[in-house]
């Protein structure tokens, strides 16, 4: 009775190595997944700023990243002047731009 699993034992002893490709579907399979669920979302995301950024003009009700709510008075390449209040105006970078107002909040 003891002799069969002795023979057992022994039997299972040689196991193979795995080859290079078996090693590496892991690391090919992470990396799939870090694509579909971080770098392909944030570059829609980022082609869709550029979009908006790209058709911003004069008259637009607008957000800033900082939570500034303005009307667009100016606007260049690099810089926007938004309206913030009667006869109050601020400069800054065009990329500060968070989004279009939605109608709801004006």
């Amino acid at each position: 009775m003891f002799m069969n699993y002795a023979y057992a034992q022994a039997a299972g002893a040689a196991v193979s190595k795995p080859n290079f490709i078996e090693q590496m579907f892991p690391l090919i399979f992470m990396f799939v997944v870090l694509y579909f669920i971080l770098i392909r979302p944030q570059s829609k995301k980022e082609g869709l700023r550029k979009d908006f950024l790209s058709k911003v003009k004069r008259g637009d009700s607008v957000i800033t990243t900082g939570g500034i709510l303005g009307k667009v008075n100016g606007l260049n390449d690099k810089f926007v002047t938004l309206e913030i209040s009667d006869g109050v105006n601020i400069k800054l970078l065009k990329n500060q731009l968070a989004g279009l107002l939605a109608e709801e909040a004006k």
